[in-house]
């Protein structure tokens, strides 16, 4: 018959490969944002500039996402393991992030990143694909803005 493999056991085989931690953000309201832990999180490709990212179905972020079609990719330091907990719930309100301090740049199209990360990546949704609990959702990296020399600016190549 068929190997049994529960789930369980399956977490704890995925535990121990090691992986970065990052924050997506997606606009809820105008002004609000929204933000879920995800350490389902990879390149895909350098061209176009593909990433991917994994979100269960019943999470709160999922029809934002699919409403919104743009987000943000933060990666955290070691030093902001406050954030990872605070976004991997599911209950979030303006006051706790006050009192985490949680600082938050807009880009031009409305995509909110997390200030003080390691990283940040503002992507609109390229596609998506339902498999099994999850939905993976590619999405197409534009480029970094930079801030230099009192104006903003892009990377040419």
């Amino acid at each position: 018959g068929k190997p049994t493999f529960t789930s369980a056991a399956f977490r704890r085989a995925l535990g121990q490969f090691a992986t970065g931690v990052t924050v997506v953000t997606v606009e809820r309201e105008p002004g609000q944002v929204y933000g879920m832990t995800a350490n389902s999180f990879t390149a895909v490709s350098l061209e176009p500039l593909l990433i991917l990212v994994c979100v269960d179905q019943r999470s709160h972020i999922l029809p934002l996402l699919h409403q919104k079609r743009r987000f943000g990719v933060s990666v955290l330091t070691v030093e902001q393991r406050a954030l990872s907990d605070y976004f991997a719930q599911c209950e979030q309100s303006a006051e706790e992030e006050r009192r985490l301090n949680v600082r938050y740049r807009w880009t031009p199209n409305g995509v909110p990143l997390l200030e003080g990360t390691l990283a940040q990546l503002a992507c609109k949704v390229a596609a998506h694909y339902v498999c099994g609990d999850h939905t993976i959702f590619i999405g197409e990296a534009g480029q970094p803005l930079i801030f230099w020399g009192g104006d903003y600016r892009g990377i040419c190549p």
